[in-house]
C-alpha cells in the first residue's frame, strides 16, 4: 500500500519543505524587525515589539492558524465589497500557511535575535559610529554579521519546531505530506503505515537540517574562541 501512495506522499513532502523554507524567510524578516523594535530607544516601538512577541508566544499555534486563516478570509470578504469587488475571495492555503507560520515564528525569532544582539559588546556599534557609519550601516555591516553567530543555536531550535509545526497547516486544506498521508490512511484503513512513513520523512528532514545548521555554526565560530579569550 505504501508503494502505491509513495509518489503522492513525496509530492506532499516537497510542498512541506517549500512551506517551511518560505515561512522561515518571513519569520526571519519579522524576527529581525521585532528585535529591532524591542531594542529601540523609542518607547512605543519597544512596546509594539514586546506586545507582538508576548501575545503570539502566549497563544497555541493551532488556534492562531485557524484564527488567521478563517478570520482573515472572512475579513477580506467583508472588506472587498467596500472597494467594489463582490466575488468571494478564497485564500490560497499555501500562501496563508506561509504568512501564518512566518508570523508565529517571527515572534519566537525576535526573542532569539534580541538576545543575540544583546550579546554583542556595545563598543562594536560605537566603533562603527566612530568610523562615520550611519545607524543602518552599523546595524547591517557590524551588528548583524556578529549576531548570526550568537543566534544560530536558538535559530536551529526554532527551525526544527517550525518544520514539525507545518503539519498543522493541513487542517486548512493544504495538501502537504500530512494531508496526503491522512487521505491514504482513510482510503486504505492503514493509518499506522502512512503516519509512520510521514514521521520518518519529518525525522529525515529535521536531521539533515540539524547537520547543516551545525556545520554553519562551526563555520561562524572559526577563530572566535581565541578572540573571546
Amino acid at each position: 500500500m505504501l508503494i502505491s501512495y509513495g509518489s503522492t506522499i513525496l509530492e506532499g513532502a516537497w510542498l512541506t519543505l517549500m512551506l517551511a523554507l518560505s515561512s522561515v524567510a518571513v519569520a526571519i524578516f519579522l524576527g529581525l524587525l521585532g528585535a529591532a523594535f524591542r531594542l529601540s530607544p523609542i518607547k512605543w516601538l519597544a512596546l509594539l515589539g514586546e506586545t507582538y512577541a508576548t501575545v503570539v508566544r502566549g497563544i497555541p499555534d493551532l488556534v492562531l492558524i485557524l484564527l488567521i486563516f478563517y478570520g482573515g478570509q472572512d475579513m477580506v470578504n467583508r472588506v472587498a465589497p467596500m472597494f467594489g469587488y463582490d466575488q468571494y475571495i478564497d485564500i490560497n492555503p499555501f500562501i496563508a500557511g506561509v504568512f501564518t507560520m512566518g508570523f508565529i515564528f517571527g515572534a519566537y525569532l525576535s526573542e532569539t535575535f534580541r538576545g543575540a544582539f544583546m550579546a554583542i559588546p556595545k563598543g562594536q556599534s560605537e566603533a562603527g559610529a566612530a568610523y562615520g557609519m550611519s545607524g543602518m550601516q552599523v546595524f547591517f555591516r557590524v551588528l548583524v554579521p556578529q549576531m548570526i553567530r550568537f543566534a544560530i543555536p536558538g535559530f536551529t531550535n526554532n527551525w526544527l519546531v517550525l518544520t514539525k509545526a507545518t503539519a498543522l497547516i493541513s487542517v486548512v486544506g493544504l495538501q502537504d505530506m500530512m494531508f496526503k498521508a491522512k487521505s491514504a490512511a482513510d482510503a486504505t484503513r492503514e493509518p499506522f503505515t502512512f503516519y509512520l512513513a510521514v514521521a520518518a520523512l519529518y525525522l529525515v528532514l529535521t536531521s539533515v537540517s540539524l547537520l547543516a545548521l551545525r556545520f554553519i555554526e562551526k563555520r561562524y565560530s572559526v577563530g572566535t574562541k581565541v578572540a573571546d579569550l
